[in-house]
């Protein structure tokens, strides 16, 4: 092109200046100044071409983020709709303004709700370690007094071998009361002081606990327990699980009066929990005290040894745990208690 425009030139210059040799500097000036333009051309072309590509992208991911906006108020006003909550205005065509408006009032309303739950729990969270430290105190205001009698009754017994006989049933009688009322005492301790914060969290070997556990309770020899020994291995708080395990076997123990008593205890592996079964062929349960057996000093009618607290201190554990309890009874047949725990 460059050649071309040599040309052109000398076309339009008389003949003897257009052979003329000291006109070769400024046609060569003229030749690069021609490239350097078409070079700066061609750049300008180039960058228009790039700037086009870029402003198409541009434009393509505003679209982009545009439409995902607007999905995403469409999916906000859903949200309103399905909550039922009332709106500012009486269409649903919300623009985006109105809606960050609507939705930083509600933000507001949820933080005074929560700044008010907060409140509440701290206040609940004194309240119970009032609670647990008023058990404490009456525990001990309670059990001292008990100790002192006890001390006294077994005093008499021993120094006074010649009492009657009768008088010594009496006094039988009152130690078993005694007996009773410190059970009594330490449930209410025991259900009263159950904070979840402070359940340990570790490595419990269900087959070691369950055969420590039917060596310090107490199993008469009428009863047969069986017990499987592949029960799996489970994290918690080893006394509280022990807890559990316990109060649902001694329930089963103080429920069989037969000559042959069968307490099964088993387990079955769920997708997310263990579930566990204590079976006795015990006296049995009435199904209208199902739910009334595991709230706190309630107890089955014709079971007037128990203090009312064992079932409800179990059914709370399990609780805390986030598992599940629940019986299946026939009278004269046998119970059936059923807990989950989470793995």
């Amino acid at each position: 092109m460059s050649t071309l425009l040599e040309r052109q030139i000398r076309k339009f210059l008389p003949q003897d200046l257009a052979n003329n040799e000291s006109l070769k500097p400024f046609l060569e000036a003229v030749k690069k100044s021609y490239h350097t333009q078409e070079e700066q051309f061609n750049m300008l072309q180039r960058a228009m071409q790039i700037s086009s590509e870029e402003l198409f992208v541009a434009n393509q991911k505003l679209r982009e983020e545009s439409k995902a906006q607007q999905e995403i108020l469409d999916s906000l006003k859903l949200v309103i709709k399905s909550l039922q909550l009332k709106t500012p205005q009486k269409n649903e065509n919300l623009d985006v303004i109105e809606l960050a408006n609507y939705l930083k009032e509600q933000s507001e309303e949820l933080n005074k709700v929560r700044e008010e739950q907060e409140t509440l729990l701290k206040s609940l969270e004194n309240k119970n370690e009032i609670l647990s430290n008023y058990a404490h105190m009456v525990s001990h205001d309670l059990k001292s007094p008990l100790r002192n009698i006890n001390t006294l009754l077994n005093f008499i017994l021993e120094e006074k071998p010649e009492l009657a006989s009768q008088c010594k049933e009496y006094i039988s009688l009152i130690l078993n009361n005694l007996e009773k009322m410190d059970a009594l005492i330490n449930g209410i301790l025991n259900y009263s002081t159950l904070d979840k914060e402070q359940f340990g969290k570790e490595v419990i070997d269900l087959n070691l606990l369950l055969t420590q556990l039917t060596e310090v309770i107490y199993i008469p020899e009428h009863i047969e327990l069986q017990v499987p020994k592949n029960f799996p291995t489970i994290y918690g708080d080893t006394v509280r699980i022990q807890q559990i395990f316990q109060n649902i076997l001694q329930n089963a123990i103080n429920s069989i009066e037969k000559e042959k008593g069968l307490i099964k205890i088993d387990y079955k592996d769920r997708e997310n929990f263990w579930e566990f079964s204590i079976k006795d062929n015990g006296y049995g349960i009435p199904q209208h005290q199902f739910e009334k057996i595991f709230r706190i000093f309630e107890k089955i009618d014709n079971d007037q040894q128990a203090t009312g607290i064992g079932l409800s201190i179990v059914k709370k554990i399990i609780d805390f745990y986030e598992g599940k309890i629940w019986l299946e009874s026939e009278l004269d047949k046998g119970t059936t208690f059923y807990f989950t725990l989470p793995k």
